[in-house]
């Protein structure tokens, strides 16, 4: 190969190296934004940022099926990448975030529907929709979960519910339980909230297992407002946004 030959080729390696790093950095930009993660961190540090950024719904949106399940800060969206997530493995749901103590901000029932809490679930209930309200052809679950105290030891589940409950039916609007800390087994805890999501059901008819993001669904069109990260909400979040 002439010299020249070989610079040119030199060159257009360089060229198309720039253009892969340049466009990998902008694709990780872009697919990590998170549109809530300025004020989550005042919402954190900043107590009294808190009332300008809480949507305090207890109705349904007109036209909505679902009524959101806690008044707080709708924080932490679905499809959002900010850590513990990331890119490639994004939030499957919403987090509320209540202002007040542990036990004392109420989460209901979203909607309708059968009420199961597993026997050794801590601080979680699953609800069982068999007519999906915007896809009746299908059957789906609301999850909600992190209803206990810190350690787990105490939890904040409604005692209707003790634990080993099966196809319980409860109405929109039941209290379920309340926000708590609780994060799991060897998860960092975060602030005091409520893990909200719409989860898929497999081909058994059972829920499919939320913490992957394909096995749910963006709960935006069941409340309402945009709640996806990915679509750049208006915060706080309130009905037609």
């Amino acid at each position: 190969m002439r010299r020249f030959d070989r610079r040119l080729l030199i060159l257009i390696i360089s060229v198309l190296i720039i253009i892969l790093l340049v466009g990998g950095w902008w694709l990780i930009r872009r697919t990590a934004y998170s549109p809530t993660r300025g004020q989550l961190n005042a919402y954190a540090s900043d107590p009294s940022s808190r009332p300008a950024l809480i949507t305090n719904l207890t109705q349904p949106c007109p036209g909505a099926p679902f009524r959101l399940p806690s008044v707080g800060f709708v924080g932490f969206l679905y499809g959002d990448p900010t850590a513990p997530y990331t890119p490639l493995n994004r939030h499957s749901g919403v987090d509320i975030f209540g202002n007040g103590d542990p036990d004392t901000i109420p989460i209901y029932a979203a909607y309708d529907g059968y009420l199961t809490r597993l026997p050794d679930w801590i601080s979680s209930l699953i609800i069982r929709i068999p007519k999906d309200p915007l896809d009746p052809s299908r059957q789906i679950w609301t999850y909600y979960t992190h209803m206990a105290s810190l350690t787990g030891d105490v939890s904040y589940v409604s005692s209707d519910f003790p634990p080993g409950t099966t196809e319980k039916f409860v109405k929109q609007g039941t209290l379920l339980g309340y926000q708590g800390l609780w994060a799991g087994v060897g998860a960092a805890p975060i602030l005091m909230h409520v893990h909200f999501s719409l989860v898929l059901s497999d081909a058994n008819g059972s829920f499919r297992n939320e913490t992957h993001i394909e096995n749910t669904l963006d709960p935006s069109p069941y409340f309402g407002f945009n709640v996806n990260a990915g679509n750049h909400p208006t915060i706080p979040v309130h009905c037609g946004s």
